[in-house]
């Protein structure tokens, strides 16, 4: 049998029309048949590794941001958070308002999942035109280099789009802790709009209505050990597509790098806080004030890794693009307008490359 079927699953189904990752072995497993061993395909060319010396000495730590007094309206922490978005395009949120239960139980539901034999993981495998499922994402040749880690994705809401099939259902508590959490993950989000449009100079509901019907996403990633981090990418440099992203990190590890001032500055976890990035939608919409940084994610010799991102999408329908408030004759158009699904699946037809992607929503005047 073909390895890259045998090991990563193929099933027939009804993709959502954003793109397609062609399957390949499942990471876990060859840590477990050979821990000691890093196939060819998975060490990056030098230019992409993650070299130590890389790592920037500007700062180590990125903004951190009070939530509750952000929305309760301090104005302090709404500087803050613009200051944020403007330098750095990451932050991390506490008194977030989401309860440790909820956040224990969503690590529980990815490390259990996980935790399943492979033949039991395949049942949930991405289809041949979908990206819901377990897999890896954003594998467009069999040339390519691919990053050290397995994941799930699943679309989260509106509850329509999900399809049950690549759910594991069958793991007691999943699908409530998978709910509980977006639910958690929706209502902090609308925060979150609701003061960058009120930065942007708009309303408050501005951003949340631009959406249309806003989608939700999450990727419950699974990093392994690796004998030799030095060779390869838990994940390779790349941006996020969506408006903004929220990540919840694993509390001991740091794995999660972003660009900031031509070198790499490490994430380290707070407990139970969220990581927040601005993605290349909201960068569109806001005509560059707020950029969408580079980041990767780099693995560990001693111990394997878990993280959650949760991805907030316009409607596929949506024209992304600057906004009537961020325009003016100080501040000319730099960003085209398109159609959010047309950007989705440029991005997606590609692999990660760094900020390469948002390009092709930039003008000439840029």
């Amino acid at each position: 049998m073909d390895s890259k079927v045998e090991n990563g699953g193929v099933h027939d189904d009804q993709g959502f029309g954003w793109g397609s990752s062609i399957p390949v072995p499942s990471v876990q497993e060859i840590v477990r048949n050979d821990s000691q061993s890093v196939p060819e395909r998975y060490i990056q060319n030098q230019e992409n590794g993650p070299l130590d010396s890389e790592i920037s000495l500007v700062s180590s730590e990125i903004p951190i941001i009070n939530f509750s007094m952000l929305a309760n309206g301090d104005e302090n922490e709404r500087k803050r958070l613009d200051s944020a978005c403007k330098e750095w395009g990451f932050f991390q949120i506490t008194n977030h308002g989401v309860t440790d239960k909820v956040l224990h139980k969503m690590k529980a539901a990815v490390t259990v999942f996980f935790d399943l034999l492979l033949i039991e993981k395949k049942k949930y495998a991405m289809a041949t035109n979908c990206l819901q499922g377990y897999g890896q994402g954003y594998v467009v040749s069999d040339q390519q280099k691919l990053d050290w880690n397995d994941l799930i994705f699943l679309l989260t809401l509106p509850t329509k789009f999900r399809n049950m099939k690549h759910w594991p259902t069958t793991i007691a508590g999943f699908k409530e802790a998978i709910e509980e959490y977006s639910t958690e993950m929706q209502i902090v989000t609308n925060k979150i709009f609701a003061n960058l449009s009120l930065l942007m100079g708009m309303e408050r509901e501005s951003l949340k209505e631009y959406h249309g019907e806003m989608k939700q996403a999450m990727r419950l990633n699974y990093y392994p050990t690796c004998s030799r981090p030095d060779l390869v990418m838990g994940v390779s440099p790349h941006l996020d597509a969506s408006s903004i992203t929220l990540l919840l990190q694993d509390n001991e590890t740091t794995g999660l790098q972003i660009k900031h001032k031509g070198g790499w500055v490490p994430v380290k976890p707070i407990p139970n806080a969220i990581v927040v990035n601005i993605g290349d939608a909201m960068e569109a919409w806001s005509n560059g004030m707020y950029k969408s940084i580079e980041h990767r994610a780099v693995t560990n010799e001693k111990v394997a890794r878990i993280s959650v991102a949760t991805f907030v999408l316009p409607n596929d329908e949506v024209e992304i693009g600057p906004l009537e408030a961020v325009v003016n004759d100080y501040h000319p158009r730099l960003y085209k307008t398109v159609k959010y699904v047309d950007y989705v699946r440029y991005t997606l037809a590609r692999k990660m490359d760094g900020k390469a992607h948002t390009h092709y929503l930039k003008t000439d005047n840029m």
